[in-house]
């Protein structure tokens, strides 16, 4: 009784053995193709994962959505990060934040990309990416948002701006950003409706003050 228990122990081990080695080995295939930047091959090897293994992890789900980030399909990363972003990992999790708000920001969501770095840094506040990215975006949309409200507010230029904004624009194209500068701010100070050109007003003083450096 006893050599048939042993001999059975023996039988199902090796089995055991080889679907450990297989799922290694294919866990090594998916991350050699990823640090490869064979994206494509990485999705695949990713994918078998899944499909041969029944392996599932937030960890693969975020190197999914990398994989397929990089591979431009952009709505698979989307979905794979939102998976990620439930792992028991707090850094994990603020890590697919970021990746899906970055995914967000270059569609121009800027709100939704916005509320992703917010979460980011909720989950781990020492994500120094989600920070820069949550301060970057937010700096932005506001001064956007001045620029919307100025050109909503902005005058209709008088026909003496008009000709005063020409002068200042010669001066430019001789590189008398200077010269240029004191016009528009001799022409602010005697007409209001000047202001209409603020921002070109605004590109000078930056010119200015850096030749001066």
């Amino acid at each position: 009784m006893n050599w048939k228990i042993i001999l059975a122990a023996l039988l199902f081990l090796p089995a055991s053995w080889t679907l450990v080695s297989r799922l290694n080995a294919a866990i090594d295939r998916a991350a050699a193709s990823y640090a490869a930047t064979q994206y494509e091959q990485s999705i695949s090897d990713h994918l078998a994962l899944i499909e041969n293994f029944q392996y599932s992890s937030s960890s693969l789900d975020f190197n999914l959505g990398l994989s397929y980030q990089y591979a431009e399909k952009l709505e698979e990363a989307a979905a794979n990060y939102d998976k990620a972003t439930l792992a028991p990992d707090p850094k994990l999790a603020s890590m697919a934040f970021n990746q899906g708000g970055v995914l967000l920001g270059n569609q121009q969501e800027n709100e939704a990309a916005l509320q992703k770095f917010k979460s980011a840094l909720i989950k781990d506040p020492f994500n120094e990416n989600a920070r820069y990215n949550y301060e970057l975006l937010a700096r932005w949309m506001q001064r956007d948002q001045e620029r919307k409200e100025q050109e909503q507010n902005k005058p209709e230029p008088s026909d003496f701006a008009k000709q005063k904004k020409a002068e200042a624009d010669r001066l430019v194209e001789q590189f008398r950003f200077k010269d240029a500068l004191q016009v528009m701010t001799d022409a602010l100070a005697q007409d209001e409706t000047v202001a209409a050109y603020q921002e070109f007003i605004t590109s000078l003083q930056e010119v200015t003050e850096i030749d001066e450096k």
